[in-house]
């Protein structure tokens, strides 16, 4: 039986595949002490284009499978300006900039504690 990614690893894994495919803007929104929220970790990336969009949602997919991690169908296609990927703990949102910009889910869930992505693939506060 294999040991499952949960929580921040999880969230921390799939962010550190958005950075593997160029995806930027990579944050994680950390969900945890919110209670009417519908998961512990949102990880928001803006892309760029249709192409970068279905790399990075086939990335994180195939990153979590060989990570022993169930893998969800994507909300959307490549032509969409917004995919999800619900992890049920984790919630990955590929967004083309004029969607991040409309939605501005970090604004949305202002209570939660913002992770960054760093160059060396470290989240810090």
């Amino acid at each position: 039986m294999q040991n499952e990614l949960r929580g921040r690893d999880l969230a921390l894994a799939v962010a550190r595949l958005a950075l593997d495919k160029q995806a930027d803007e990579i944050m994680v929104l950390d969900l945890s002490a919110i209670e009417s929220a519908p998961a512990d970790y949102f990880v928001v990336c803006t892309v760029s284009s249709d192409v970068q969009s279905e790399a990075v949602a086939t990335s994180i997919r195939r990153g979590a499978r060989s990570l022993g991690v169930s893998s969800p169908q994507p909300e959307g296609d490549k032509h969409a300006a917004w995919i999800l990927i619900d992890f049920f703990d984790v919630v990955v949102h590929i967004l083309r900039p004029e969607s991040r910009q409309f939605y501005k889910l970090e604004r949305l869930w202002g209570d939660a504690t913002v992770l960054r992505l760093t160059e060396n693939g470290e989240l810090v506060a």
